[in-house]
């Protein structure tokens, strides 16, 4: 039923209110509603939060988005974690009706004395309904009281003070609501931080500490204890999340040799994601990397240090994993009593059998939720979840409803490369973060539309990490663009999002494809160890390295960009000129990207200084080489990727 003044269209509503739209404990969050009403009179519409303890927040005042659109917005932000809600509120504005109207008759002289006393009245409603009187709204409503009902002073003056900003901001501070419509409410889950912002850093623990025996050629495998070492690196790049690919027994039939190959040798390790062996499944730790108690101490250092470790959830087996034996119903049986392996076309997996869920649901439910409690019990609390797409949306939505129900600082990454649907609905059932298809959008025009899609349009779905390059993922421009390239995307991922991550050897601008046209790198780590040397690289200076610990240092000092939802595009008169700005209270960054690693570009960038909340003139410093300009509304920028790739502008001051 429409309520006496409509509220309709409202966001963020998933799936009509059946599942809670994304929130961040302390990220400002946007809802929409178009609200209207018959007549001339003047309405009001406000938001209101509705924490998990049950009560309602103050209201904030929603406002037109364009006039005479009928659009309004407001933004809050909640203050805990666990279960929200939202109402819009429509009334009628008796106050608002009343400054618009007198203002046209008392001016005409059109029933002057009878607006007074209609101005009278509503000052008696604000008295005594208004419980939270400051001091200056004390002060503004008896100097409006005064100037109502005295007759004798100036009809021009008497209007003045009814108009005044003091009496317009008491009216606004203590509003009266009439014929109050209610729509609502909608369910929203806050979560922890970690959910919306973070820097991700990922290396495989065999290759961390491995040593390679000049006079044999054999490799000895990395470890929990060696790669502890390699902790004091990624600590001080400054990422605060790092995730490992699986750390379990990885199977012997069927095991890849390097590059992919299916002719191993007697020393080829194959790919981790090849899960299980007789060494045991997904509850089992690789015997070369060590104990849970070798585990347990790693967990523990990289918590020391300020980082949060998170594992791989691959729901697939390899041949010779446990599950295939003892749970032979988690897989699907061909007619001749095989079980294919998996396939991703063009890409085949011939070590692995994908999971089956329809012949027995429960069961699976019942085993996956003993893992992941297992490792959860052993101090992670970050999944990253290998090809969710390929597994049934209900069996996520009652996984992640069961852990947290119990555990709601427990956080889910879905590496869903797929149809925005399938990723917009893993998202709405749980999981907290997505990969997403910043690696294939390179031109400035499609970097501008994901930029605005992902921060304003699919916010409430799915929350973005924008990584640079995965294991199987060596996008053409990184192979083609030299080190500047490297530079240009890692820039834009960390600027851009509040969550970006990066594969071991970015660093290092590792950028050799298996063959020409292939996004796989040659000598894969997903099937070989790789022993790099990094001390040598710092020495050097090849290495992005201190480039990244600046980005990183850059995030944790500027808390807009720590948000999602306030990127504003900004026009540039150059197609390789990408400009966008992030806000945050009276913290502002501009940042100015060459998006061609080849070339010189210089360009006039084109703010919109009310989007931005930035005045006419103001000082802007860059955050990469310490300069200062007076900036405005349209600026020169001159860019060359042989010593600048982009300015990091932090606003000093007005100009």
């Amino acid at each position: 039923m429409v309520g006496r003044i409509p509220v309709i269209d409202v966001h963020p509503v998933v799936q009509g209110g059946a599942r809670p739209a994304k929130a961040t404990v302390g990220e400002p969050l946007p809802v929409r509603a178009t609200v209207f009403r018959e007549g001339h009179d003047q309405l009001g519409a406000e938001l209101v939060l509705i924490g998990p303890d049950g009560e309602r927040r103050p209201p904030v005042r929603m406002k037109e988005l364009v006039r005479g659109t009928d659009r309004y917005e407001a933004w809050d932000a909640p203050d805990a974690e666990g279960d929200w809600a939202f109402e819009v509120h429509g009334f009628s504005d008796p106050l608002a009706t009343w400054t618009h109207d007198a203002g046209l008759k008392i001016r005409a002289g059109v029933d002057v004395e009878l607006m007074f006393l209609e101005a009278r009245l509503l000052l008696e409603r604000i008295r005594a309904e208004a419980t939270d009187l400051s001091a200056d709204d004390e002060a503004a409503l008896t100097a409006a009281e005064d100037a109502a009902t005295d007759e004798i002073r100036p009809v021009e003056a008497r209007l003045a003070v009814l108009e005044s900003p003091e009496t317009q901001a008491m009216f606004a501070r203590h509003p009266l609501r009439d014929l109050l419509t209610v729509a609502g409410p909608f369910p929203l889950y806050a979560d922890r931080r970690r959910a919306l912002t973070g820097s991700w850093y990922e290396f495989f623990p065999r290759s961390e500490g491995a040593t390679l025996d000049p006079k044999t050629g054999k490799v000895t495998s990395g470890s929990f204890t060696t790669a502890a070492k390699s902790l004091d690196r990624v600590a001080a790049m400054g990422f605060d999340v790092l995730y490992l690919p699986p750390i379990h027994p990885i199977g012997e039939i069927n095991r890849k040799g390097r590059n992919n190959t299916l002719t191993p040798g007697p020393d080829d390790t194959g790919s981790p994601w090849a899960i299980g062996s007789k060494h045991g499944g997904h509850d089992a730790i690789h015997p070369d990397l060590g104990t849970f108690a070798d585990f347990d101490a790693f967990v523990k250092r990289a918590n020391g240090l300020g980082i949060e470790v998170a594992i791989d959830l691959a729901l697939q087996a390899a041949p010779d994993h446990p599950w295939v034996r003892t749970h032979p119903q988690f897989f699907r049986t061909r007619a001749d009593g095989t079980i294919a392996y998996a396939e991703n076309p063009p890409k085949k997996y011939q070590d692995i059998y994908p999971m089956h869920f329809d012949d027995d649901f429960e069961g699976v439910v019942a085993e996956v939720t003993r893992v992941v409690r297992l490792w959860m019990s052993h101090g992670v609390r970050i999944f990253r979840v290998d090809n969710p797409h390929t597994k049934p949306v209900a069996f996520w939505e009652r996984l992640l409803g069961d852990i947290r129900e119990t555990d709601p600082d427990v956080l889910f990454l879905s590496e869903a490369f797929t149809r925005p649907a399938m990723m917009h609905t893993l998202g709405s059932v749980g999981f907290h973060q997505s990969y997403t298809y910043f690696t294939w959008r390179t031109a400035k025009g499609e970097i501008e539309d994901y930029l605005r899609e992902v921060s304003r349009e699919s916010d409430h779905l799915m929350r973005p990490n924008f990584w640079v390059n995965t294991p199987d993922i060596l996008h053409a421009s990184l192979q083609y663009g030299g080190p500047a390239m490297f530079a240009i995307r890692a820039t834009l991922a960390a600027m851009a999002t509040p969550a970006w991550g990066m594969y071991a050897g970015y660093e290092l601008f590792e950028h050799v494809a298996v063959k020409p046209g292939s996004e796989e790198y040659l000598d894969s780590e997903k099937y070989q160890i790789r022993i790099r040397d990094w001390e040598a690289a710092e020495r050097s200076g090849k290495t992005l390295m201190p480039h990244i610990r600046t980005l990183n240092e850059l995030r944790r000092s500027h808390p807009a960009l720590g948000l999602l939802r306030n990127l504003v595009v900004h026009a540039t008169d150059d197609e390789h000129i990408l400009c966008f700005s992030k806000t945050h209270g009276d913290d502002t960054v501009i940042v100015v990207i060459n998006l061609d690693p080849h070339g010189a570009h210089e360009t006039t960038v084109r703010l919109d200084l009310a989007a931005a909340g930035l005045p006419e003139s103001y000082v802007v410093r860059d955050e990469l080489t310490g300069a200062e300009w007076v900036w405005g509304a349209d600026n020169y920028v001159r860019l060359d990727p042989a010593g600048d790739v982009a300015h990091i502008l932090s606003v000093r001051s007005a100009g």
